[in-house]
């Protein structure tokens, strides 16, 4: 058996254009800078008030809390808006539906999106019965720590060595060394090629077609 993890914003869903849009709404609501689309770009995967502290660049964590709080009203707010904006990457579907179709492989997700949301995102795409376990802030800590990762492997009963994690930034490279299982990165998301090699990254892929081949490789190392 073996366990394919995960990312969701950037690896499985395109959501950068949203998320920065209601991070710039939330700062500039409380009357600071408002961070750039590419400083939103490095902290998408975080637990929210892990991202609200590194664009904050201080260690308020009760005001992290609170534009976390804030930033949440302005997403749940702009779900009818926001319809359309938070599309699969090509190849998504037809990927996991290979994947899933393998009596030997259990798919997870690990994110730093909320449970809630990530309930949402599968059902509105059709992928929530693709997945055996649900990995998220709400029960435990941010990326990189490789708890989500961990709690996975326990639910699934799997061993480091059949497990996968899938995803587009440094965080998710470094949460899969750190619980020890293998990595591999996907280029089109929001970290750059070198700093997911750089991150520990087993193998890189270009595109969606090229996963399932990459799974099998990576396993057999």
């Amino acid at each position: 058996m073996k366990l394919v993890m995960f990312d969701m914003d950037g690896t499985l869903i395109d959501t950068q254009a949203l998320i920065a849009e209601h991070m710039a709404t939330t700062f500039a609501e409380a009357g600071l800078d408002v961070p750039s689309p590419a400083q939103v770009r490095r902290i998408i995967g975080l637990s929210l008030p892990q991202a609200m502290l590194q664009l904050l660049g201080s260690g308020d964590a009760q005001l992290a809390d609170r534009l976390a709080e804030a930033y949440r009203g302005h997403y749940r707010a702009s779900l009818v808006a926001a319809e359309g904006r938070e599309g699969l990457f090509p190849g998504a579907r037809d990927a996991l539906d290979e994947l899933r179709s393998q009596p030997e492989t259990m798919l997870g997700i690990a994110t730093g999106k909320g449970l809630n949301g990530v309930l949402r995102l599968t059902q509105l795409h059709g992928i929530a019965g693709h997945f055996s376990t649900l990995q998220t802030p709400d029960h435990n800590p941010s990326k990189p720590h490789p708890g989500m990762m961990l709690r996975a492997m326990c639910e699934i009963g799997v061993e480091k060595h059949q497990t996968v994690i899938i995803g587009d930034t440094t965080f998710d490279m470094e949460m899969g060394k750190a619980a020890g299982t293998k990595t591999i990165g996907v280029t089109w998301g929001y970290h750059h090629s070198n700093e997911l090699l750089g991150a520990g990254a087993d193998i890189l892929i270009d595109s969606y077609a090229e996963l399932v081949a990459a799974i099998d490789t990576i396993m057999e190392t």
